[in-house]
């Protein structure tokens, strides 16, 4: 099991929890704005002290080194201001922690997938808001790519597809996929229903700082369930081959 949550609580924002993840699993945190999402993954991050136990790998955060802890985990939060003048590759050099030659190798591949190749060079300041999300989350995936000497790793993202075009949230999609594939595993939180029906593989529901269900994305995102959660009325549609959640005027 890669990571384990006993009890996990911080007082006022988020209510006492328990899960289990494993590698190769791709979670989707969804729930009202001001639900307690970014709280729970700043929490299991080990960067918001709170109650209970949270165990990477089978050991307590807060019995990692930072340097260790840093290689096993990495988080991206909602927003976050540019450190600096620096250039987007000095950046991103601080972020590589794989052996060559599979650190050149996936530089390469995400610079390609992210469309930064020709954005090296440019100062962090003077990105769009669009090019310095897609150079975060290229950052936090260089430095917890699984490799054979951290096979299982983990990837907390708070709403990583703001600011995201639809080309980027598709190669983001990929990259996911890739990283949950190669055996690490991925808890980002959202507000697409439709994309999380149809990209995650598990789903935890918050509410007022309580995650309130826990399960397979098909069978947690009913609109019974979204209805109580949201105060709204859907329907669950096929079309394609595939489901779709439209919400509804309440009646």
């Amino acid at each position: 099991m890669l990571l384990s949550v006993e009890q996990a609580a911080v007082a006022g924002r988020l209510q006492a929890f328990n899960a289990q993840v494993n590698s190769g699993e791709l979670i989707h945190l969804l729930g009202p704005n001001g639900a307690g999402k970014s709280s729970l993954l700043a929490r299991l991050a080990g960067l918001l002290p709170g109650e209970g136990i949270v165990r990477l790998s089978g050991t307590p955060l807060e019995a990692w080194s930072r340097a260790s802890l840093a290689r096993r985990r990495a988080w991206l939060p909602q927003q976050q201001q540019q450190p600096g003048q620096m250039a987007v590759f000095h950046y991103l050099q601080q972020h590589l922690t794989a052996a060559k030659p599979a650190q050149d190798t996936l530089l390469s591949r995400l610079l390609n997938a992210f469309q930064l190749r020709d954005k090296l060079t440019r100062p962090l300041t003077q990105l769009s808001g669009g090019e310095w999300q897609r150079v975060r989350l290229m950052a936090v995936l260089l430095q917890v790519w699984p490799c054979a000497a951290r096979p299982a790793t983990l990837l907390l993202l708070d709403e990583p597809y703001s600011g995201l075009d639809v080309a980027q949230q598709q190669a983001l999609d990929n990259e996911l996929t890739t990283f949950c594939r190669a055996g690490g595993a991925v808890i980002t939180s959202g507000h697409d229903l439709n994309h999380s029906l149809r990209h995650a593989r598990h789903v935890w529901l918050m509410q007022q700082g309580k995650v309130v269900q826990q399960g397979r994305a098909e069978a947690v995102l009913q609109p019974e369930t979204l209805r109580a959660l949201y105060g709204l009325a859907f329907r669950k549609l096929q079309a394609e081959g595939e489901s779709w959640l439209v919400a509804e005027e309440m009646r």
